[in-house]
């Protein structure tokens, strides 16, 4: 079973989110990466766009499938993960590192505390099976 990181937040669209200040960092896991094989293709959101939570914000595009990625907070895009573009396996390699996707300042830091600890994500994955 996969070790998920005590200090990120979890969706059940299996999106992570890392978050400082009022602002989330935000990637896919290792759980999804898995079921995705090698990621290919990375489309992302513009800086500056609004996202709101639970809607779609880009996709994720592998040689299994495209899968879309859901915000898991609602704000503004501040950053985008520009070098997934030409290197879009950072996200095999490094769901938690180099393969984040986008920052998001929130508009509510309350929406973030929906989401699930490591824990409750583990337990989350392991009813997936």
């Amino acid at each position: 079973m996969a070790d998920y990181p005590a200090d990120l937040r979890y969706t059940k669209e299996h999106e992570w989110t890392r978050i400082t200040d009022n602002v989330a960092r935000v990637g896919i896991t290792q759980f999804a990466v898995d079921q995705l094989g090698d990621v290919t293709m990375v489309e992302l959101p513009s800086e500056g766009d609004s996202v709101e939570k639970d809607q779609v914000f880009g996709t994720v595009e592998s040689v299994k499938a495209v899968s879309d990625l859901y915000a898991p907070v609602s704000g503004t895009v501040v950053k985008v993960n520009g070098d997934l573009e030409d290197t879009p396996e950072n996200v095999n390699d490094a769901p938690y590192d180099g393969g984040w996707m986008v920052k998001i300042e929130m508009s509510s830091a309350d929406e973030a505390g929906a989401l699930m600890d490591a824990d409750a994500y583990t337990k989350f994955v392991a009813e997936q099976d």
